[in-house]
């Protein structure tokens, strides 16, 4: 039986898989994949891109390659079939991705933010995801609901859209849910890998095992 695409990443992931323990989570199998869908990519400029260092990238490639997601070559990595599948995947998963501008209502120096489609039932009072992007390296995240076309913060279900008018189109001109089965989640950090990490580990949390 196929691994579904959580399964599958986090298994690349394991501390428990074969060779050295590993320093990196699905944050950087996903960031490795997501750079590579772009372009071919060499070792170096990987490591770089994702924030490790040259024995973990050396790590991360291997276990790609053992699950046949990358294919290496002197040129550097490129997705193999099953890589670009893979991919595919989490391009509908998570729609939209961006970095996202300082604004009120995301206060830190760098944000970023993700779209995850259709999981708005899954939203309680969207701490569990604020928890996640904190324990990431984040200094704080939000998560917004769409509610007929009005932006809310989970939390408070607070419509946002009149008291924070500016910045809630600055937020729009980035990122913007289709309909009201998606929601955003924004993690603000002081670098912009760390917001990165966060908003992705507050996403990741609502996808199924």
């Amino acid at each position: 039986m196929a691994l579904t695409l959580k399964k599958l990443i986090i298994s690349t992931a394991d501390k428990k898989a074969p060779g050295p323990p590993t320093t990196f989570t699905s944050f950087h199998i996903y960031c490795a994949l997501e750079l590579l869908s772009q372009e071919q990519t060499g070792r170096n400029k990987l490591a770089d891109k994702i924030g490790v260092g040259d024995g973990t990238i050396r790590t991360i490639i291997n276990r790609l390659k053992t699950a046949e997601l990358i294919s290496n070559t002197k040129e550097g990595c490129t997705l193999t079939q099953k890589g670009q599948e893979v991919w595919q995947q989490f391009e509908q998963i998570f729609p939209q991705r961006t970095e996202i501008p300082k604004t009120e209502i995301t206060p830190s120096e760098f944000n970023y933010g993700f779209i995850v489609k259709g999981q708005r039932d899954k939203i309680k009072s969207g701490i569990d995801q604020r928890d996640a992007a904190i324990i990431a390296g984040a200094k704080r995240a939000i998560v917004l609901i769409a509610n007929q076309g009005s932006l809310h913060v989970a939390s408070v279900d607070q419509c946002i859209d009149k008291e924070y008018t500016a910045a809630t189109k600055e937020i729009r001109k980035k990122i913007n849910p289709q309909n009201d089965k998606d929601i955003i989640i924004i993690a603000g950090a002081e670098t912009p890998l760390k917001a990165k990490t966060g908003a992705f580990a507050a996403a990741w949390t609502l996808i199924d095992i």
